[in-house]
């Protein structure tokens, strides 16, 4: 399957130093002809090191993956998503979203998600907070949508628009990445932006804008951002799967408890990653006090509950296909699509 982007996934970080990349891609491509232990972890990164990754590179610093008797190997982003290389056996772990997540695994993907380290949504509608004539979502009929191509995006926001007693017709443009600059010259009326960091930005920047949180609006709550497996090297490596998962978890929930260390730990392993790095300390806040921990305090727990609420969205619309490239007729078992087994036990 081609590259999912979701909602989530494609909140560009700020501009990370290119050498990263290239960097990272020398690694990759190093690792493809490594021959390859058990203990051996390969964990695939969905985008440039930001806050979603907080805890890998917390567990990294404080070397609890090496205390397990791990060599994890991080591999940087590229062309091709984290579910599909997961599913590939090129990497056991990776980052992936609930979305693209449904979207790999009802097309066949055999992945599972083992850990959901953000548990709420993070994204919501944007529009600048002088638009007076857009102070609700049904207010966004008839307005221009700066996108991204997801295909799960448009569906989203018209289910959003019509909860409010709007119709759901807007007009899409498809810019990427240009999306939040069209919405701040006012070239288009409103795009999705991921609190975390793009609503930091805006602040910084001194562009106020205004949110609409999908769950006000009666919309279902889901994982912002999960951690999947390969489901067959978890089934032959069930220790070296329960260790990884554990020393990753600790990692995000000392990030989720201790925010401040783990946002100056993720600077100092990116060394000239970050140009803003008031902005990693501000969204690591905003993720460790919001988003990260569930009502016990504990981060990484899933829920099929909260699993049915939004892929079952995405089936009831239409927008699931089988690996035959043919729609859903079948509702799956969401409770396949993650596990809790691998984490710790309180």
């Amino acid at each position: 399957m081609a590259r999912v982007v979701t909602l989530f996934s494609r909140t560009r970080r700020a501009a990370t130093a290119a050498v990263i990349v290239v960097s990272a891609l020398s690694v990759l491509t190093g690792c493809a002809g490594d021959s390859q232990s058990d203990d051996t972890i390969r964990f695939a990164l969905d985008w440039t090191p930001n806050t979603n990754h907080t805890g890998l590179f917390v567990a990294q610093q404080e070397g609890w993956f090496e205390d397990a008797g791990l060599d994890v190997q991080v591999l940087p982003y590229n062309d091709t998503s984290p579910d599909t290389l997961v599913d590939a056996g090129n990497a056991e772990f990776g980052v992936s979203f609930q979305s693209s997540a449904t979207f790999s695994k009802a097309a066949g993907a055999q992945t599972t998600s083992v850990m959901a380290p953000l548990q709420h949504w993070a994204t919501g509608i944007a529009v600048k907070a002088d638009r007076a004539d857009i102070t609700r979502p049904r207010d966004l009929d008839g307005k221009i949508y700066a996108g991204f191509a997801d295909p799960d995006g448009e569906e989203t926001l018209k289910q959003i628009i019509r909860n409010d007693g709007g119709k759901g017709e807007f007009t899409t443009v498809t810019l990427g990445t240009s999306a939040y600059e069209a919405v701040y010259s006012g070239t288009a009326d409103f795009t999705v932006s991921f609190f975390g960091w793009e609503g930091i930005e805006a602040e910084h920047r001194g562009t106020p804008m205004r949110y609409f949180h999908y769950t006000d609006f009666g919309f279902p709550d889901a994982y912002a951002l999960v951690i999947e497996g390969n489901e067959q090297w978890m089934a032959d490596h069930p220790e070296q799967a329960r260790k990884f998962v554990q020393a990753l978890q600790r990692g995000y929930q000392f990030a989720a408890d201790r925010p401040d260390e783990a946002a100056q730990m993720l600077i100092d392993a990116n060394p000239g990653a970050f140009t803003d790095e008031s902005l990693v300390r501000e969204s690591q806040q905003m993720l460790s006090s919001e988003y990260m921990k569930d009502a016990s305090g504990k981060v990484g727990t899933q829920t099929a509950e909260q699993w049915a609420g939004y892929s079952g969205f995405l089936f009831q619309h239409g927008l699931l296909t089988g690996p035959d490239g043919a729609p859903l007729t079948t509702e799956p078992d969401w409770s396949t699509y993650f596990t809790n087994e691998y984490l710790a036990q309180p």
